[in-house]
């Protein structure tokens, strides 16, 4: 008879269980996606990865307490936004934002007129961005470069569905006019 594979199991039980190889594979996920969501909220690149670096040792802390191994993903982002709060609620630190070379630099295959364009496009999407309340601004986050689902955006935000989708939409209605309106 035939050998039948059991099913694999989902990386968070086996996280959950403490193997090391589902937390790096839940790691390797996560944490690209979580850290573009963060910084754009932060906007400090050392800030947002020591807020990444306490979402996931929160998250190992606390994964008893996740109910349902499916809404990993939007347990995650909620204890970054949670993360993200309790930032903002310290007293601001001095500290000079440090840019790697490597994040300004063109590539040498580029076309440095190309490249101008792109960053300048880049730069005025981010300000406008920036302009918009913070609430709207996340959503469109979560939404449009997270891909997460309304529902999950509201696990995320602790809002109602309703409130997200109107977020959601006051946001995109206000950020197309400062794009059209922009000097």
């Amino acid at each position: 008879m035939p050998a039948v594979a059991e099913p694999e199991q989902p990386p968070v039980c086996a996280a959950r269980r403490g193997d090391p190889d589902a937390w790096d594979a839940l790691l390797r996920r996560h944490q690209l996606p979580l850290y573009a969501y963060v910084a754009e909220l932060v906007r400090h690149d050392q800030t947002a990865l020591d807020i990444v670096q306490e979402t996931f040792i929160a998250a190992a802390r606390h994964l008893a307490s996740l109910r349902d191994d499916a809404k990993f993903s939007s347990w995650l982002f909620g204890i970054a936004r949670q993360k993200c709060a309790q930032h903002w609620r310290k007293p601001p630190r001095d500290h000079e934002p440090i840019e790697e070379l490597a994040d300004v630099l063109p590539d040498a295959a580029d076309d440095p007129r190309d490249w101008l364009i792109r960053r300048e496009r880049e730069e005025e999407f981010l300000a406008r961005l920036a302009e918009l309340p913070e609430p709207q601004r996340e959503v469109l986050l979560l939404h449009f470069l997270e891909d997460f689902s309304l529902e999950e955006i509201a696990d995320i935000t602790s809002a109602r569905v309703g409130t997200v989708k109107s977020r959601l939409h006051y946001a995109k209605r206000a950020l197309r006019k400062l794009l059209e309106d922009k000097p």
